[in-house]
C-alpha cells in the first residue's frame, strides 16, 4: 500500500512539472550545473593526482615547472565549462536565444581558462630557461611578458566578441582605426620592447653586468631584465629601476669588457711639489746606485749622459750644457719599474708612469698600470698598497708631495716668522 502511495505521487509530481515547463527547465539545468561541478573537481583530482605521482617516480624538470606554474589547474577548470558547453542540448524547454547565450558564456569562460593556461605555460618556460646557464647572461623576461601582454589582447577580443555573438574580425578592425590612439597608449612599451631586443642581440647588457648611468643614479650589477625597466642593484644595496628604451636612447658604462678582460686599471697621480725637483749630487747617486731596481737604470743613464757630455767639448764645462740626472725623473724610472716587477700588477697590459702638465697643484705624476685581478676588495688593496709605499718612498729621492696649506700650516709659519723676528730684536 505504501508503495502504491509512492508511486502515485511521483506521478503527480511529474505532472505538476508537466504543467511547469520552466520548472523543467530549471531543474535540468541545476542538475546539470551540479554535474559539471562534479567532473569538474574529479578532473582537478585525477589529473593533479597523476602528474604528482608520475613527477615522483620520474623526476623531470619540467613537469615540476609545469606543477608550480598551475598549469594543470588551469587546464582542469576547462572542465565544468565544457560540460555546460556539450549539455545544455540536453536541457528540455531552453528556448534557442537561451541555449546561444548559455553556450556563448560557457565558450568564453573555457577561452578564458585556456588563456590562463597558456599564460602558465610561457611563466613555466620562463622558469626552465632561468635554470639553464644561457639565463645568467641573457634574459627572455621581456619576450615572455610582450607574449603574455599579446595574448591577453587577443583573448580579451576573442572573448567579447563570443559573448556578444559577433566575428573577431570586426572588433580587429575596429582596433584597426584606433590604431594611432593604441600606439599612443603602448608608446613606452613599444619602445622599450624594440630597445630589449636592440640589447640582446647586441649583446649590450646583460645579467650579472656592472654598469653605471649616473643621469639615473644607477652604479651596480644588473639584476633582472623586464620588458619595461631594467633593475641594477647599486653597491649601497638601492635598486635603481631604468626604463629599458632610455639604455638605447641614453650612454651607459658597463665594465663587463674589464672584467672579461682579467685586469682592472689604476690611474692616480702623485701631486710632487715642484720646489723640491732638482739635479741628483754624487752622493745621491751613490747611494741610490745600491737599489736593485735602479741599477740598470742608473748605469745605463750615466753612460748615455757621459758620452752626451763629452761631445760638448768645452761646452760641457757649464752646467747649462751638461745633462745630468733629476730626482723625479729616476723617482719616476724607479717607480716603472717597481710596477712591473710587482707580483699584482698585469704583465701583459700597459704599465708606464709618466709626468703631466705641472700645475697650481705641483707636478702630476701619474701612475697607469692594471692589476691581475678584478675583484673589487682586492683591487683596492692593491693600489692603496702600491701608493702607500710609493708616498713613504718619496723622501728617499727628496721629493715632497704638493698639500695646499691648512690652518696647523699657517699657524706654524706665523709662530716660526715670530721667533725669528723676536731672535733679530
Amino acid at each position: 500500500m505504501d508503495m502504491q502511495a509512492l508511486i502515485s505521487e511521483s506521478q503527480n509530481l511529474w505532472q505538476q512539472l508537466g504543467q511547469h515547463p520552466w520548472l523543467d527547465t530549471a531543474i535540468s539545468l541545476g542538475t546539470l550545473l551540479l554535474i559539471a561541478f562534479i567532473v569538474g573537481r574529479l578532473v582537478h583530482f585525477l589529473l593533479l593526482h597523476s602528474m604528482r605521482l608520475l613527477s615522483r617516480q620520474a623526476p623531470l624538470r619540467w613537469l615540476d615547472a609545469l606543477l608550480d606554474s598551475k598549469v594543470f589547474n588551469r587546464l582542469a577548470q576547462m572542465a565544468p565549462s565544457l560540460i555546460i558547453q556539450f549539455g545544455l542540448v540536453l536541457v528540455p524547454g531552453l528556448g534557442d536565444k537561451a541555449e546561444q547565450f548559455l553556450r556563448n558564456l560557457a565558450l568564453a569562460v573555457t577561452l578564458l581558462f585556456l588563456t590562463l593556461a597558456s599564460s602558465a605555460l610561457l611563466s613555466a618556460l620562463l622558469v626552465l630557461y632561468g635554470r639553464t646557464s644561457h639565463a645568467r647572461t641573457r634574459s627572455i623576461k621581456g619576450y615572455i611578458q610582450l607574449a603574455k601582454m599579446v595574448l591577453y589582447i587577443f583573448s580579451s577580443i576573442v572573448i567579447i566578441a563570443t559573448l556578444i555573438d559577433r566575428s573577431p574580425l570586426l572588433l580587429l578592425s575596429g582596433l584597426g582605426a584606433m590604431s594611432a590612439v593604441i600606439l599612443l597608449i603602448y608608446k613606452d612599451t613599444l619602445l622599450s620592447f624594440v630597445a630589449s631586443v636592440q640589447l640582446t642581440s647586441n649583446d649590450s647588457l646583460r645579467v650579472g653586468d656592472w654598469i653605471e648611468m649616473p643621469q639615473f643614479g644607477a652604479d651596480g650589477d644588473v639584476v633582472d631584465i623586464t620588458l619595461h625597466t631594467v633593475k641594477v642593484q647599486n653597491f649601497d644595496k638601492t635598486i635603481v629601476s631604468i626604463p629599458t628604451w632610455r639604455l638605447m636612447a641614453e650612454s651607459f658604462k658597463n665594465w663587463r669588457g674589464m672584467q672579461q678582460a682579467g685586469g682592472r686599471r689604476i690611474k692616480r697621480c702623485l701631486h710632487l711639489d715642484a720646489s723640491a725637483v732638482g739635479f741628483l749630487t754624487t752622493e745621491q747617486e751613490q747611494r741610490l746606485r745600491q737599489v736593485s731596481l735602479l741599477s740598470d737604470y742608473l748605469e745605463r743613464k750615466q753612460a748615455e749622459l757621459r758620452q752626451w757630455n763629452a761631445a760638448q767639448g768645452g761646452h760641457g764645462e757649464l752646467s747649462a750644457n751638461r745633462r745630468r740626472l733629476t730626482n723625479i725623473g729616476t723617482f719616476r724610472a724607479y717607480a716603472e719599474a717597481y710596477l712591473k716587477a710587482h707580483p699584482s700588477i698585469h704583465p701583459d697590459m700597459t704599465c708606464m708612469v709618466r709626468q703631466l702638465e705641472p700645475g697650481a697643484q705641483g707636478i702630476p705624476l701619474e701612475v697607469y698600470c692594471f692589476t691581475r685581478t678584478t675583484d673589487w676588495l682586492e683591487y683596492e688593496r692593491i693600489q692603496a698598497d702600491l701608493f702607500d709605499y710609493l708616498l713613504a718612498l718619496l723622501p728617499e729621492f727628496d721629493l715632497n708631495l704638493f698639500q695646499q696649506p691648512s690652518g696647523h700650516d699657517l699657524r706654524q709659519g706665523l709662530q716660526d716668522g715670530s721667533a725669528r723676528a723676536t731672535a733679530h730684536a
